[in-house]
């Protein structure tokens, strides 16, 4: 994943890629922008207490959701 290629939503505390799905679906209806973040890269999302999303980033996701 390249630098600055992350997006969140600061009322779920997700994050996940800027192409993600479910992140334009909502976008498209009008909705997330004005809880939208963004990240350098992971380590700063994690940082900052955002889970990986279930649908852009599966492996990332079942990694946090078995808490490795």
């Amino acid at each position: 994943m390249r630098p600055g290629a992350l997006g969140g939503h600061r009322a779920s505390r997700i994050y996940g890629r800027l192409d993600c799905p479910s992140a334009r679906r909502a976008i498209d209806k009008g909705g997330y922008v004005r809880h939208r973040v963004f990240f350098a890269d992971e380590a700063a999302a994690v940082a900052a207490g955002y889970r990986p999303c279930a649908r852009c980033l599966p492996a990332r996701y079942h990694e946090w959701k078995s808490g490795v």
